[in-house]
This record gives C-alpha cells, sequence and structure tokens, in this order.
C-alpha cells in the first residue's frame, strides 16, 4: 500500500497551501487541511507541488553516444544522421541498454516521468528495438517509456525499411513513424505519410513523424500529414514533430495551413534545443531561429508540446535530461515571455505532452495516479528561471528520487548563516 499525504503545498495553477492525500498510490483529495493521521508525511513548504514532467520526442537508442565513431564538426542535421549511419554497424544491445538506463536514472532525479523515444528500424538486426523494449520493461515501475518505429534512413528511400517498420509494431512498439522529408522526392515523402498513416489507421496505432526538419519553406508534409489524419478519422491520434520549416513559410500559406492542422485534430512537438542548434546552419545574417511556430498553433487550439529530442549524440553534445531547460530554451525562442506564455511554456513539458502520449491517470484530480514532483519553486514562472532541483519525486505515491535544496553557508557580521539559494 502506497499511502502517503503530502502538506502545504503550491500548484501550478495558482492554489496555496493544498494538501494531497494518496491512497494504494492513487490520489483520492486535493484540498487544503486534510484532516488524516498516521500516515507517512512529506511538507512540500509551500513549494510548487505539479505533475511529473514529460518528454514527447526524444532518441533513446543515440542518448550518450556522443563522440562515437567521431564528433559532428559541422553541426548539421544531415552530418548528425551520417554520423548515427557509422555507428550502427558497432552497436550492441547491451550498450543500448545500459546506456538508455543511465540516461533513465538522470531523467527520474529531474521529475521526468514519461518519455516517448523514437527508434530506429533502419538497422535490419533491430537491435535498438529489442534492447529499448528490455529498457521499457526494466523502468515500467518508475517511468513511462512510450516507442516509436522510426525509420531514420527513409520508409521509402532505404532498403527493407517498410518491413522492419512492420516487424517492430509487431515486436511490441507503440506508435508508427517517419520521416517523409529525408525520402528522395516529395512524391515519395507523401507516399510514406499515405502508407504509414493508412497502416496506423488499420491497426488503431497513434502516428507521430519527424516533419518538415528543414528551413526550406516548401517543405510541406504536414499539410499531408494532416490530410490523411482526416481521410482516415485519426484526429487526436497524429502528431507532427520539428515541423521546422514553417519558420520560413509565407503568412498567406500558413494562415491556411494551421487551420487544417486544427481541423485534422493533429498536434505539434517543437524541439527548442535542437531546433535552434541544428536549423539555420546555412544562414548567413540576418539567422533564422530554427523552431516553428508554436504561439500560433497555441493561440488556435492545436495542442503543442516541447521534446528534448536528444543527450549527448550525434546531434547535440549537450542536455542533461531536464525539461525546465527545454522549456526555458523555448520560451526564449518563442519570445513567449508574457505571464501566460510564459504558463504554456511550462503546460508544454507537462499537461501538453502527457495529452499527446495518450497518458491515463495523468494529473492532481481525485483518481489520477498519484505521480507528482515538489520542486524548490513557489510556482511554474519561477521554476522556469531558477531550473531548481527537484526535491521530491513521487511515482504511484512513493518517493522515488529525493534531492535537498541548496544551501549557501555564508557568514554575515561573524555569524555563520544557512541561507537558501532561491531568491525571493
Amino acid at each position: 500500500m502506497n499511502d502517503l499525504i503530502v502538506r502545504n503545498a503550491s500548484l501550478a495553477d495558482g492554489r496555496r497551501h493544498i494538501d494531497i492525500l494518496v491512497r494504494d498510490g492513487k490520489i483520492v483529495a486535493t484540498e487544503p487541511a486534510i484532516a488524516v493521521t498516521g500516515m507517512p508525511e512529506l511538507d512540500a513548504g509551500g513549494d510548487l507541488l505539479c505533475s511529473p514532467f514529460v518528454d514527447a520526442h526524444f532518441h533513446m537508442d543515440a542518448v550518450l553516444s556522443y563522440g562515437q565513431p567521431r564528433v559532428n564538426q559541422s553541426g548539421t542535421l544531415l552530418e548528425g544522421i551520417a554520423l548515427w549511419g557509422e555507428l550502427k554497424p558497432h552497436l550492441t544491445q547491451q550498450a543500448l541498454v545500459d546506456r538508455a538506463l543511465q540516461y533513465c536514472d538522470w531523467a527520474v532525479a529531474k521529475g521526468l516521468l514519461a518519455i516517448r523515444s523514437h527508434v530506429d528500424i533502419c538497422d535490419p538486426r533491430l537491435l535498438a528495438v529489442e534492447a529499448l523494449l528490455e529498457v521499457r520493461k526494466q523502468v515500467a515501475p518508475y517511468l513511462d517509456l512510450q516507442l516509436v518505429a522510426f525509420p531514420q534512413d527513409g520508409l521509402l528511400r532505404s532498403a527493407d525499411a517498410w518491413t522492419n517498420l512492420q516487424r517492430a509494431i509487431a515486436m511490441g512498439v507503440d506508435v508508427v513513424g517517419g520521416i517523409p522529408h529525408f525520402e528522395r522526392t516529395m512524391q515519395d515523402g507523401a507516399e510514406s505519410i499515405r502508407l504509414l498513416c493508412e497502416f496506423a489507421a488499420e491497426r488503431g496505432l497513434m502516428v507521430d513523424m519527424h516533419c518538415d526538419e528543414s528551413d526550406d519553406p516548401m517543405s510541406r508534409h504536414i499539410e499531408t500529414l494532416a490530410y490523411h489524419a482526416q481521410r482516415l478519422g485519426m484526429q487526436g491520434r497524429v502528431t507532427g514533430s520539428h515541423l521546422t520549416s514553417m519558420h520560413s513559410m509565407d503568412n498567406y500559406y500558413v494562415s491556411k495551413l494551421l487551420p487544417l492542422m486544427k481541423e485534422a485534430g493533429v498536434a505539434a512537438i517543437a524541439n527548442p534545443l535542437i531546433n535552434i542548434t541544428l536549423q539555420g546552419r546555412h544562414d548567413h545574417y540576418p539567422k533564422r531561429r530554427g523552431m516553428t511556430r508554436v504561439p500560433e498553433m497555441l493561440a488556435l487550439g492545436i495542442p503543442v508540446a516541447f521534446g528534448h529530442d536528444c543527450v549527448m549524440d550525434p546531434w547535440y553534445s549537450m542536455g542533461a535530461g531536464d525539461m525546465l531547460e527545454v522549456a526555458s530554451m523555448g520560451l526564449h525562442v518563442a519570445q513567449m515571455t508574457s505571464q501566460a506564455a510564459m504558463h504554456q511554456c511550462f503546460d508544454a513539458v507537462t499537461r501538453n505532452p502527457a495529452q499527446i502520449l495518450g497518458l491515463q491517470g495523468y494529473g492532481l484530480e481525485p483518481g489520477c495516479q498519484a505521480d507528482f514532483v515538489i520542486l524548490d519553486a513557489r510556482d511554474p514562472i519561477e521554476a522556469l528561471r531558477l531550473r531548481p532541483v527537484r526535491r521530491y519525486v513521487v511515482r504511484r505515491g512513493r518517493v522515488i528520487s529525493q534531492t535537498a535544496a541548496p544551501i549557501a553557508q555564508l557568514s554575515l557580521d561573524g555569524r555563520p548563516q544557512s541561507v537558501n539559494f532561491r531568491l525571493g
């Protein structure tokens, strides 16, 4: 029995002095001053308690492989893909499992308890698929791992990718992926979307495609993806990831495109750290920011999440599994600096990705799973500013990670004093 009472929490919606009562790993009450005794108790001390962070777009098969077999010197997406191709023949299942498990430990310590990871299926051995299915099983007690069958080298461009994708789904991979802009022609890209959406529709699966990860404004596969989502009645089950070409499209075309996405029920995932790093590499000045039109999509009611995408791999040498770093970059790149917009950035790494992934029992209402994080901050905006420690990470009513708030020992007037690092 995982029973717990949390006292004096602040919630992301602005409520203060809230208690959270947990019985058998589920939330049964969220209200002030719950009268209960005789059970384990945590004192939030007025700090922010929120639902776990969710990463809607990641590549766990490549995580922590930075420098193997060499470093990406140009910093471009295409050199990263080429490097991954060089590394694949040397991969072993155990190395894949070990790196992924190490990253999952990092994630949990940061309050990240749900990840959608794309897994490359273009290696006919499907080593990465087997490895991440094993990782999914091992981490299930403390982290939800959703897998996407991803044809990194192109569904039609890579030999046997179509067969391998179907094999991966049969093995237990959850979501159908694609990369239409990497096919040899625009026509092949459109055909790959049709094939993948029809395959997913027949099996009742979700779709999440790398789509238009390009600076080319004529890369418009998201339009085709929205068309097939609507044609096949897949509203709410289809996502376009990256969508960076939208930063260069003319405003008239976008004024048509976004309502099509809304009508088709297509969600969007931006990856601020990676988009700002990889895109615009061929620009001189002015340089494009690289990220898709997040505020405009949110204003229209299109679900938008932020993903981490990469951590120390052929595409990105940085990263630590901190979704607040991701949200902070999204805030800056999209210039989402109003109070309401900053709260939207926080939602983009919590509530929105949980909706896109279809997570069951996510939230802080009675009946939800008792999964939450207590941060050393008072509200979402302070959390975005400070990226504070996660004092407690709770899964199904059980504390699975705990980090003390940083304390500086200062001497004032000759008297040692403990001062919390957080200001205000």
